[in-house]
């Protein structure tokens, strides 16, 4: 790998990776913490669980809706000049949700700019992560290591804001993420963008506006299905249609000779396909376990946001234990047969979660679970990363960035929405279960799309090859 600083000091590689691994670890942690501070906030603002749910979902749709159009604008502004514009947008939204007087103003903190911010940030982490480490190996281990943090934050959300909202106060987390977005910063200031912007990219505006207006529409209407099934229907229905109308007008644009927000050309790759269908749902799993699991042991149990947190740290550490393995693993074993294998031992943990709850009323039932789902995803998250993004050369690093991590945030939405409205329309054991039951049965699908890999993906030394030449080119 190769980083120099502004000043002509080359950066260290760790520092680097540092900022890059830890700006993934406060958005994830951003999506999951708020679980374990549903009663706290519901007090405090005088609101309800499902008012929380829509914030967590908010913030998870923002990040789906705009990832694909943060994505292309770092073609055109730098993946640099993004990042740091994303953390300052980010740690507003953090500061205004510590202040937030009300339902609204939360809302327009955390999953507005915190949800803008996060969109403009995350898309560099990964194409700068593609582009420095420039072969399957290396790429494995830095990868390993963002999503080890990206996960553990998802993973250790619950714990660390348990602590914070149990020994100071549920605003003080916002505070946190502020603190940590100001690390990001300063390790991010000798980091040197690896390709030039390109001032002259055009930016297809009505794309983005309708792309984000087709997600938001389908998610609210998962979100509406505890309350009203036509209107639920009737949204599920116009969001399709917007996103019918969002392809067709890429289509048209790409065959004219302009370029769209998405090029059509990027699902041609059947592998990268089967790639971002399992990232969706590893996500979706996740996150989806997250909310389910906090909000049960809160609402039905009585657990305290601290207590709840302490029982995910088996999903924490089981996650960071496999991930921080990756480079070994993906030395040892084909990406497929990893990504198989993590769904199998996750689908293992709901399986256990149900049965285990269902039995028993000690806190510890959940610890088998929990643990076999953190070390399932851990194994396959960056091997489904490093498929989708070494299918595809240097210079579409930009779009396949967006669109990968848009596919991820748009799982991590579906988790929240359709396990936490089955579980807040009944909160009860046997809303508990059928949320569980439905994660597993989604992670079914993932686990058929995993199978349906190449046992060797041919796009493994694309960017590899790619990104050596440019290295050599640069210097």
């Amino acid at each position: 790998m190769t980083a120099t600083a502004g000043a002509g000091q080359p950066a260290r590689p760790g520092r680097v990776l540092a900022a890059l691994a830890l700006a993934q670890f406060i958005c994830s942690f951003a999506g999951s913490n708020m679980n374990v501070m549903i009663n706290d906030i519901s007090e405090d603002l005088d609101t309800t669980v499902q008012g929380v749910q829509v914030v967590i979902t908010v913030f998870l749709l923002v990040m789906a809706a705009l990832m694909i159009p943060g994505g292309k604008l770092t073609d055109r502004f730098g993946r640099k000049r993004c990042f740091l514009a994303g953390l300052v947008v980010y740690a507003v939204g953090a500061l205004l949700s510590a202040a937030a007087p009300g339902l609204g103003v939360l809302i327009l903190g955390n999953s507005i700019l915190e949800g803008i911010g996060t969109a403009l940030l995350i898309p560099p982490v990964y194409i700068l992560t593609t582009l420095l480490y420039t072969d399957v190996s290396s790429r494995a281990r830095a990868f390993g290591v963002v999503m080890a943090l990206g996960g553990v934050g998802a993973a250790a959300g619950p714990l660390i804001g348990g602590l914070i909202t149990t020994g100071i106060s549920w605003r003080a987390a916002f505070v946190f993420q502020a603190l940590v977005i100001a690390v990001i910063v300063l390790l991010s200031r000798r980091i040197e963008d690896p390709l030039p912007p390109d001032p002259t990219r055009s930016f297809d505006t009505a794309g983005a506006v309708l792309s984000a207006v087709g997600l938001v529409l389908v998610v609210m209407g998962i979100l509406a299905a505890d309350d009203n099934v036509w209107l639920m229907i009737g949204l599920l229905v116009l969001g399709a249609l917007v996103l019918v109308w969002f392809l067709r007008s890429c289509h048209v644009k790409e065959a004219s000779g302009r370029e769209p927000l998405l090029s059509l050309s990027l699902f041609r790759d059947r592998t990268s396909n089967l790639g971002l269908v399992t990232q969706n749902i590893e996500w979706l799993l996740l996150m989806g376990t997250s909310f389910t699991v906090a909000a049960y042991l809160q609402v039905v149990r009585g657990y305290d946001a601290i207590q709840t947190g302490v029982v995910f740290t088996a999903a924490t550490l089981g996650l960071l234990s496999s991930s921080l393995s990756a480079e070994r693993l993906a030395r040892r074993y084909a990406q497929r047969t990893l990504i198989m294998a993590g769904f199998v031992v996750s689908i293992a943990g709901v399986v256990v979660l149900i049965v285990l709850a269902g039995s028993f009323s000690t806190a510890w039932a959940f610890v088998p679970g929990l643990l076999l789902i953190g070390l399932g995803l851990g194994v396959m998250l960056t091997p489904s990363v490093n498929v989708v993004q070494s299918s595809f050369p240097e210079e579409r690093q930009g779009e396949i960035s967006g669109l990968s991590r848009s596919v991820s945030n748009l799982g991590s939405s579906f988790g929240t929405a359709i396990a936490g409205t089955i579980l807040v329309a009944g909160l009860s054991k046997g809303a508990y279960a059928t949320a569980m039951i439905t994660l597993a049965a989604l992670a079914l699908g993932g686990l058929t799309a995993a199978a349906l890999l190449p046992h060797a993906p041919s796009g493994n030394g694309r960017v590899a090859g790619a990104a050596a030449r440019g290295a050599r080119t640069r210097r």
